[in-house]
């Protein structure tokens, strides 16, 4: 494998050799790092006939925009001089497009879009509009801002604007009309999901329609977080707050590749209405500090916690919303990384964010990289590494999640997304000019 690497692809193989420099020989976190490049490009991307890439997350044969786009990210740094990864990322783009164009309440797509969901999901009988190619149809708003997020790091990677087609702006502009929609979510969204026979967070209540939000006051409805689960209360802040940023990104898109000044406007005022309801609506009351909630109903209820999948309120920085040193940010993420947080889980052989998704008691490797990529301590960073690496129970890969007092004990061995994010961060460490020169 490191052989096709080294010919394939120089500049990962040039990132490896920094890798290896930048950790001693007794560390495992070369190999690991290159396992879970290896495993990405090898295993989870399959080319279409038409082009385009499908990229499955892992242990599950669907697509999802969401985990499509973080397997891609850290690529993106690499790209600028390698035709076959732009290769890639494009195909993956492309595919993308197509699959929000299909539909844009859906978060996991099949890859064959031409054939009935019958036989090829496992949830055809959910009540929504289920249709061909169509994996799963939960609505979350991440799952609509992550190809915009993908295409905006590839153009400033790279500067190419190879990405940026008819098709593109056609799935750009019905993100932005499906979130003026889910802004309205109680008198104009026709989205509904009822799952039979299941638990209350996989399914929405009312009827399908969700959390009872105040309608109408700027923040964007969604049905279900980046971990799939239901939202407790309508309004997901994290996910606000990525839309804002991914907003930013096509108001740029659309003035400097597309010239459409009046598109470009109307996303940077969109992105700054959200901003603004963030900001009133997500901070919780009757604190002496500035803390943000996980979700909010409009009404005055809240919910105070942080889960492990990005976009996290943990992870405020790493997606842009704000700089790591942001007094409301610092004073939320003390509140998170602590056991006022409900999925804060101290173990005997590690600690760290877990998520409703999965036991009480298990962090996930997602969280512990994003730990890291936030943080301004090198030897923060170099130690979030070191844990994920010292508790991969001898996988030489990433996992979704691990048993705090039992390493040996995790859920789902292949989980791409949880790879590609131990080595976005070890690539941050290593690229550092305060880092020492190598790690003991």
């Amino acid at each position: 494998m490191m052989k096709e690497i080294t010919e394939n692809y120089p500049s990962i193989a040039q990132a490896e050799a920094q890798v290896r420099a930048c950790f001693s020989d007794s560390s495992r976190v070369p190999e690991i790092f290159h396992n879970c490049i290896a495993d990405t490009l090898k295993q989870t991307i399959r080319v279409m006939e038409d082009g385009s890439m499908y990229v499955i997350t892992g242990d599950i044969p669907a697509m999802w925009l969401r985990d499509s786009a973080c397997q891609l990210h850290l690529f993106t740094k690499f790209a600028k001089d390698e035709p076959e990864l732009q290769r890639i990322i494009e195909g993956v783009i492309r595919r993308q497009v197509e699959c929000v164009l299909l539909d844009p309440y859906a978060n996991a797509f099949l890859a064959d879009t031409s054939k009935t969901s019958s036989g090829s999901s496992p949830w055809i009988t959910d009540h929504t509009r289920m249709k061909p190619g169509l994996w799963e149809r939960k609505y979350e708003i991440d799952s609509l801002c992550y190809p915009i997020r993908l295409s905006y790091e590839y153009y400033r990677q790279t500067g190419r604007t190879d990405c940026f087609t008819d098709r593109w702006k056609m799935a750009a502009k019905l993100i932005i009309e499906t979130f003026r929609t889910e802004q309205h979510h109680e008198t104009l969204s026709e989205y509904r999901f009822i799952r039979d026979n299941t638990v209350y967070y996989d399914t929405l209540s009312r009827e399908g329609k969700g959390a009872l939000v105040n309608d109408g006051i700027g923040l964007i409805f969604s049905g279900f977080r980046p971990s799939d689960d239901a939202c407790t209360y309508g309004y997901l802040i994290p996910s606000n707050m990525f839309a804002s940023v991914c907003l930013g990104y096509l108001s740029e898109i659309f003035a400097n590749v597309y010239h459409d000044f009046e598109l470009s406007g109307e996303a940077a005022a969109f992105s700054e209405e959200i901003r603004c309801a963030v900001e009133k609506y997500g901070v919780l009351p009757g604190r002496n500090e500035k803390i943000y909630a996980y979700e909010v109903d409009g009404f005055g209820q809240y919910l105070l916690m942080d889960d492990a999948n990005v976009p996290s309120l943990l992870s405020m920085p790493y997606y842009g919303y704000c700089r790591a040193d942001d007094k409301g940010y610092l004073s939320t993420k003390k509140v998170l990384l602590s056991e006022e947080n409900p999925y804060y889980y101290r173990g005997s052989a590690l600690q760290g964010i877990g998520s409703p998704h999965t036991s009480a008691g298990f962090v996930w490797d997602i969280s512990l990289a994003v730990q890291g990529l936030v943080s301004t301590d090198p030897e923060e960073k170099r130690q979030m590494i070191m844990t994920m690496a010292e508790n991969d129970a001898g996988t030489g890969l990433m996992h979704e999640s691990i048993d705090a007092d039992d390493p040996q004990s995790y859920t789902r061995p292949w989980f791409s997304w949880a790879n590609c994010m131990f080595c976005e961060l070890v690539w941050d460490y290593c690229r550092r000019d305060q880092r020492p020169e190598t790690v003991k």
